[in-house]
């Protein structure tokens, strides 16, 4: 991973009979925030959206992903423009 560049984003676990340091406590903070923003994303889309993937080919498969990508943009479109307050 570090030679392509890239940081290990997985949590550290607490040591055994002792409590855990505060550096390490606010390095999994910052690790779980990061994480729950995208896991919402992939739930949101899961769930109502019904993204369950069988189709024959990987085209097809991409272009359902992606159709479903644009739906949840969209939806995050709309949901935000409503929220802004008249000018």
């Amino acid at each position: 991973m570090e030679k392509n560049g890239y940081v290990s984003d997985i949590h550290r676990r607490k040591p055994n009979g002792r409590p855990m340091s505060e550096r390490t406590s606010r390095a999994n903070g910052r690790r779980s925030r990061i994480r729950s923003a995208i896991e919402h994303v992939f739930a949101r889309q899961k769930g109502p959206m019904a993204r369950f993937v069988r189709t024959i080919g990987i085209v097809r498969a991409e272009m359902k992903i992606g159709m479903a990508n644009l739906a949840y943009n969209l939806t995050r479109l709309v949901w935000q423009q409503g929220r802004r307050a008249p000018a």
